[in-house]
């Protein structure tokens, strides 16, 4: 537009002494004013014009802290406001989202997602790092009372079926750990004190035998120790082993017996720390972690993978009650909506100052891009309409001059 300005006012100027001449002169003339005088103004908001140190120009990179600013407390406290906040919560429809969710998802999809999650996380557990989880575990159940968690977890594991799995497993990873010699010494010297201290307990003469059969080496802890691993093995691999079966019944009836009996308790929490606090309780609960961290990447290698199954089942069953429970998805949509509100009141302050850093983040040469790239074509056409209205205004001024020369 500048351009076509400055070519009609060449063009117009050999006939200036004429009155047309003379306005199209003004016209182009005044165009040319109002052209430059846009694009300095809008180029001053965004840096110098032409390089030059000039006063005012470049006012968003110099001002760029005091409008960000300006900007995070605007909608802070002006636009996000609490009520508006609350009103638009209010007007989301959560339990029709989790109605339309629990529609469109399907079994297989269920199956996809677990068995990809869960993979991913098996594949992300180190042995170190599940050391590291089992010696954390250790640490919190150390920190809680015993007999009230022991009771709660065996009443779960008996309504689910996990007792006996559990049983078993713990059975093929305690005779799997027997198996490496490390393990293997560390049990022997737990077998040396458990008879070291039986025999303080004893009396003389039952002493004295116990000490004939070592002699003779009918009490050996290696013996014992294989002993120890040949009845694991058997207990893990026989679901209906005596041991095993009489461990269950003991396993059911010791809920009840933890609420009701004081001593109980107070030895199962003596007991507990005792053990878990030993070099060979914590190398055992760092073998059987990695027992079944083995055994969780097997079972997720497997097509038809118990665990992702189990999950699955339980997923499925909340799918149907989202969908056919109207009561369950209204309570799961007012808990929502109250805790969304919460934060809201808890954090509301901090809207203003996490709006000023975000926009501060943006830097004010990002800033200027961003304008730029956004509203780069209408700041574009406000220099061609100061060229075009320039050009009227000068074209009008010079009527009215040849107005005022005719009267």
């Amino acid at each position: 537009m500048l351009l076509v300005a400055v070519a009609l006012a060449a063009v117009a100027f050999p006939f200036s002494a004429t009155w047309w001449g003379g306005w199209i002169l003004a016209v182009a003339e005044a165009g040319i004013v109002g052209g430059l005088a846009d694009w300095f103004a809008v180029t001053a908001l965004f840096r110098r014009p032409l390089g030059l140190p000039i006063p005012h120009t470049a006012l968003i990179p110099a001002n760029w802290e005091l409008m960000a600013a300006r900007v995070g407390t605007m909608v802070g406290s002006r636009v996000l406001t609490r009520e508006y906040v609350t009103e638009e919560i209010e007007r989301v429809d959560v339990a029709g989202l989790l109605a339309l969710g629990a529609e469109r998802l399907s079994r297989r999809d269920l199956e996809s997602a677990t068995l990809t999650l869960a993979r991913w996380v098996a594949g992300e557990f180190s042995p170190h790092a599940v050391g590291e989880l089992a010696a954390r575990l250790r640490n919190l159940v150390l920190a809680r009372p015993a007999a009230p968690m022991l009771a709660g977890a065996l009443e779960a594991a008996g309504r689910h079926g996990w007792d006996q799995r559990a049983l078993g497993a713990l059975a093929r990873a305690l005779g799997e750990a027997l198996d490496r010699p490390a393990f293997r010494a560390i049990v022997a010297e737990v077998v040396d004190e458990v008879l070291a201290r039986y025999r303080e307990r004893m009396g003389a003469a039952p002493r004295f035998w116990m000490g004939i059969a070592s002699l003779l080496g009918l009490i050996d802890r290696e013996r014992v120790v294989q002993a120890l691993h040949a009845g694991l093995r058997q207990v893990a691999e026989d679901p209906e082993h005596p041991l095993r079966q009489r461990l269950a019944e003991a396993v059911r009836e010791l809920p009840g017996r933890l609420r009701s009996d004081p001593a109980l308790a107070r030895r199962v929490e003596a007991a507990r720390d005792d053990f878990l606090r030993t070099p060979a309780a914590t190398k055992m609960l760092e073998d059987a972690a990695a027992a079944l961290h083995r055994a969780l990447v097997a079972d997720l290698g497997r097509a038809d993978s118990d665990v992702v199954a189990w999950v699955v089942e339980r997923l499925e069953r909340a799918r149907r009650a989202l969908i056919t429970g109207a009561a369950l998805r209204q309570e799961i949509d007012r808990w929502v909506k109250a805790r969304v509100l919460e934060a809201v009141e808890r954090h509301h302050g901090r809207l203003a100052t996490f709006i000023e850093k975000g926009v501060l983040a943006l830097g004010p040469e990002g800033a200027v891009r961003l304008i730029e790239d956004h509203a780069g074509g209408d700041l574009q056409y406000i220099r061609v309409n100061g060229t075009v209205v320039g050009g009227l205004a000068g074209g009008l001024l010079y009527a009215i001059h040849l107005l005022m020369r005719l009267l």
